[in-house]
């Protein structure tokens, strides 16, 4: 049987894009948790370019990016497809998966942001959930997968999850339910369904690492 070793972080959002998919596809792996702040060897190791998780390590070969991940287990693994067989529905879901890679960089710049920044960022968030409401949602039935979950779910997860915890920390509210009804009504069945559900972070753990993280990034730009 193949050996499969999934290097993560209990608070990567990108790692538990590939916990879903393992878990979807019904693939053992060995979890190994990595501590950020003091990488391990084998790290280094798997990912020397941008040294960060997830990596996927399949037969002693490592695949690191998680999007690229994902796309690596649909191919090797094919049962619970995680990407539409029609070629236009692919393409489809595969702008709409870059559209969502290309505005993760939103979840670090809200969290590190303080003041007018804030405000800025924040107005980045609600154009965002504006197209997902206005455009990427539109006919959707539950999932973007209709009623299965697919690889854009999966890819709009820190929407879902991570944006969460970010409110809760900084005291704000962004997606509002009235303002983005298609938006809160697949959050709500994508947190429903199983593998999610069942697999989901700790966020009061989330929550706690960084509120301290924020308190102490804050204090060094005032100091």
């Amino acid at each position: 049987m193949a050996v499969v070793k999934l290097f993560g972080s209990f608070f990567s959002p990108y790692g538990y894009r590939v916990i879903w998919a393992l878990k979807l596809k019904g693939i053992p792996y060995e979890y190994i948790d990595e501590d950020l702040r003091n990488k391990s060897p084998l790290l280094l190791q798997y990912n020397p370019i941008h040294k960060q998780v997830p990596v996927l390590v399949h037969d002693g070969k490592p695949i690191c990016e998680s999007t690229v991940i994902l796309q690596y287990i649909d191919e090797i693994w094919p049962q619970n497809p995680l990407l539409p067989a029609d070629p236009y529905d692919r393409a489809v879901a595969l702008f709409w998966i870059k559209f969502a890679d290309d505005k993760g960089y939103l979840m670090l710049k809200l969290y590190r942001a303080n003041g007018e920044e804030q405000q800025a960022t924040v107005k980045e968030w609600l154009e965002m959930l504006e197209v997902m409401e206005e455009h990427a949602l539109v006919g959707v039935k539950k999932l973007f997968g209709g009623d299965e979950i697919n690889m854009v779910d999966i890819a709009f997860s820190f929407v879902a999850i991570w944006l969460g915890v970010l409110e809760d920390i900084l005291g704000l509210e962004i997606c509002e339910p009235h303002k983005f009804p298609r938006v809160s009504s697949w959050i709500q069945n994508f947190k429903s369904v199983p593998v999610i559900k069942d697999n989901l972070p700790d966020t009061d753990k989330m929550s706690t690492f960084l509120k301290h993280g924020r308190e102490m990034m804050l204090t060094s730009k005032l100091n």
